[in-house]
């Protein structure tokens, strides 16, 4: 993953997608997962994610969760134009051809209700196995069940997600100052997670938790979501992948028509550096 400290720079806001010659050829990739948008709140990149979308194609499309944001919505309406865009480009992708499956998150868990149905090209399930252009089997899912907080004691969740809130405001009126300063974009809550000892311990708590159910099953890994921690690692054997957010890191899990597993970001896909412009004209070439 490349850092996000560019992404939002004046550079990088309104960035010019389309060539010269007009508009650059979507990337293609195999597979994209992407989680965490929470739709319905102000901390929600929503033209970002826009704009991912619009510059990438894929045969099969995942959203693992927290799509909506269901908790925020309950307590105050909040939808602006662009999050009503993302929902129409999805279902667009699937009138077009796109296999999207929707994975609910405890954010949007009202939708667990309509579980094995199937809405306007959308499949709706719990879980599900994916394999891979080279044969692995990996298991999908948001991940929420495997967070003790959310299982034990869901008010401590709420309690958490108004904390999580907060600090994402705060985050907002630091990086206004940081922008007329002429700073880089810099992640409050990122560097806090990263730096109480307590929340690393929980992140590493939920990866091995979900690595082992992977494992018990006898799968090569997981794709999940939830904690907002874009991760690719091995853990004892099984290959665990978190394809993080749409609040903070910006970024989707991928899989190249290889059935390679990466990251990529908003920037690499958006406002790509020359070099990644050379790349990505690889892969916008339809595999033989």
């Amino acid at each position: 993953m490349k850092p996000r400290d560019p992404f939002l720079t004046a550079d990088f806001i309104g960035a010019d997608i389309e060539s010269g010659s007009g508009k650059r050829e979507p990337v293609r990739f195999r597979t994209i997962w992407i989680s965490d948008v929470h739709l319905g709140t102000t901390g929600c990149q929503a033209q970002r994610l826009l704009e991912f979308l619009r510059r990438t194609e894929s045969e099969t499309l995942y959203l693992v969760g927290d799509i909506i944001d269901g908790w925020q919505l309950k307590r105050r309406w909040y939808w602006e134009q662009s999050h009503n865009d993302v929902v129409q480009t999805v279902l667009k992708k699937a009138k077009k051809g796109t296999e999207v499956i929707f994975v609910p998150g405890n954010h949007d868990e009202a939708v667990r209700q309509f579980i094995d149905l199937d809405f306007g090209g959308i499949r709706v399930r719990d879980e599900l196995v994916h394999t891979t252009a080279q044969g692995k089997r990996m298991l999908v899912l948001h991940g929420d069940r495997f967070d003790g907080v959310i299982a034990c004691a869901k008010w401590l969740a709420y309690v958490g997600d108004s904390l999580y809130t907060m600090i994402l405001k705060w985050n907002q009126w630091l990086n206004s100052w940081r922008a007329r300063a002429g700073l880089p974009y810099w992640s409050l809550s990122q560097y806090l997670k990263l730096k109480v000892k307590n929340a690393v311990s929980y992140i590493s708590s939920f990866e091995q938790a979900l690595a082992e159910e992977a494992q018990r099953r006898g799968l090569d890994g997981v794709i999940c979501g939830h904690i907002h921690k874009p991760e690719i690692r091995s853990i004892d054997g099984i290959l665990y992948c978190n394809d993080g957010d749409w609040v903070e890191s910006l970024s989707a899990l991928v899989e190249e028509h290889s059935g390679e597993l990466r990251l990529v970001s908003w920037q690499e896909i958006v406002a790509p550096s020359a070099a990644a412009k050379q790349k990505m004209e690889e892969a916008c070439v339809s595999p033989s």
